[in-house]
């Protein structure tokens, strides 16, 4: 009697500790998940490419807020809804819209450019190089001293990008048909990102291409810079990529395995990097 009385207390008993254990696992691996995101928050400023806007950020933005980082997304001159007059814009222009987005921010960001964007962060980075916490290119151009986008454009003959334009009448844009935006940007996009390109397909300033970056100022170098290959680009080669960061001598660089648009077609991974790189 005594040993039945024994087993029926004991039987709850055991299963309220095997709850505990199973509780205290759980709460242990989510634990174990959050320690994956860094344990400070960062500022990030995303600087779009070429025929883009600030909806291509729009994944990786929204992924950084939930590891609970500050976005913020600067929209280019001439881009998405703004409407300045393409022949108004040089590389100057762009830089200037940026470097008036992080002097509005408390304390240094960190700055990614994709695209386009690379040549954008490298001139924000050489005129405000103490707010900058670090430099990261998205399948971004690296200009050196006294290189513009065409220079380095001219280095790149497997690019897929300039026998896709189709200049404007008056030479102050370039554009790119719908059906030939996905094979250029990413060919690895599925139903969601193609509509998103050929929605915001417009037509792109050109003039900025042409300009010449000219880095003066001692602390750029001191910036730490980052590099993100997309190995399967059709706009900026893979080939090209490597040069540039051989050049720069950038040291700190990751890979995805996508088309020129990871932040479209593998924000997670993109995400991920990013948050790698601010630990």
């Amino acid at each position: 009697m005594k040993i039945l009385q024994y087993k029926n207390m004991a039987r709850p008993l055991f299963f309220s500790l095997m709850l505990a254990v199973v509780c205290m696992l759980a709460f242990t691996g989510c634990d174990k998940d959050d320690n994956n995101y860094p344990s400070t928050s960062k500022t990030f400023v995303l600087v779009h490419g070429a025929f883009q806007a600030p909806y291509a950020w729009q994944f990786v933005k929204t992924k950084l807020e939930a590891a609970g980082q500050k976005v913020v997304v600067v929209e280019l001159p001439g881009h998405g809804k703004d409407h300045t007059p393409p022949e108004t814009i040089s590389i100057n222009t762009y830089r200037d819209k940026v470097v008036s987005a992080i002097t509005a921010i408390k304390g240094p960001v960190v700055l990614v450019g994709h695209s386009l964007g690379g040549a954008i962060i490298t001139a924000v980075a050489d005129t405000i190089p103490d707010h900058i916490e670090k430099l990261v290119y998205l399948a971004g151009f690296v200009p050196a001293n006294g290189q513009s986008i065409f220079d380095l454009t001219s280095m790149d003959p497997n690019s897929q990008f300039g026998p896709a334009l189709i200049p404007s009448a008056n030479g102050f844009t370039v554009a790119i048909p719908n059906d030939k935006v996905m094979q250029v940007f990413a060919q690895d996009g599925n139903e969601q990102v193609i509509q998103l390109l050929i929605e915001n397909n417009r037509p792109e300033p050109i003039a900025a291409q042409a300009d010449k970056i000219h880095l003066k100022n001692p602390g750029f170098a001191s910036v730490p810079k980052y590099y993100i290959y997309t190995n399967q680009d059709h706009a900026i080669t893979i080939n090209l990529q490597k040069k540039m960061v051989a050049t720069a001598g950038i040291k700190n660089v990751f890979a995805v395995e996508s088309g020129h648009c990871p932040m479209l077609t593998k924000p997670e991974e993109v995400t991920g990097f990013l948050l790698q790189i601010i630990k």
